[in-house]
């Protein structure tokens, strides 16, 4: 069983700075993707931003060049640094990773966080 565990969010102005981090927990298992994603009172969720094995990085237009996400490998983490937060960011972000197991390669499992809420105030 694998566990993804967030910490970061918080309360703060616009055009503040905060720092998202998820770490997976288990044992005997790979991850492909790690990303977040948030979602807003009454809306859909929606990607945030995700990073591959290899480094590979995507983003939401509504966050290029304020928010970067970044993995360490050997620790199983993912962090988000969020520059120049905006109102509109408010949301409960949730951390997800595709992960598969070492027993099983090539079968890929989706995880989620429990999500941790970022509120921008004006």
């Amino acid at each position: 069983q694998v566990q993804l565990v967030e910490s970061g969010g918080g309360l703060v102005q616009a055009g503040g700075s905060l720092r998202l981090s998820c770490a997976a927990s288990g044992s005997r298992f790979n991850i492909n993707t790690m990303g977040w994603y948030r979602q807003a009172p009454g809306k859909q969720r929606d990607l945030v931003a995700t990073v591959g094995s290899g480094g590979s990085t995507n983003y939401a237009d509504s966050v290029k060049g304020r928010f970067t996400i970044s993995r360490d490998n050997a620790k199983n983490t993912v962090g988000l640094p969020m520059n120049n937060l905006k109102p509109e960011d408010t949301a409960v972000y949730y951390c997800k990773a595709i992960i598969s197991m070492t027993s099983s390669p090539l079968t890929f499992y989706q995880y989620w966080g429990q999500g941790t809420q970022v509120t921008v105030s004006s």
